[in-house]
């Protein structure tokens, strides 16, 4: 259940992600409460809506420090 980061091959500042935590939904989105305490503001592909309130894991890519751009969202 570690968190995994390494460089992107698309871009030189940004970083590949694995985060884990609970996916919450307000106003402007999705957010990822992760497991390190952090928040995330998730760009999302599709509307995961199945994974709402559940704990879930999210790979994309850390475009700034609190937002992911998400590849994927699964049941973790």
């Amino acid at each position: 259940m570690n968190d995994r980061a390494e460089p992107a091959s698309a871009s030189h500042d940004s970083i590949a992600v694995i985060k884990m935590g609970r996916l919450e939904r307000d106003a402007a989105g999705f957010v990822l409460q992760g497991d390190d305490g952090l928040r995330y503001r998730l760009e999302l592909a599709r509307v995961p809506v199945d994974h709402v309130a559940k704990r879930v894991r999210v790979a994309g890519v850390l475009a700034d420090k609190d937002r992911i751009v998400a590849e994927g969202v699964a049941a973790a």
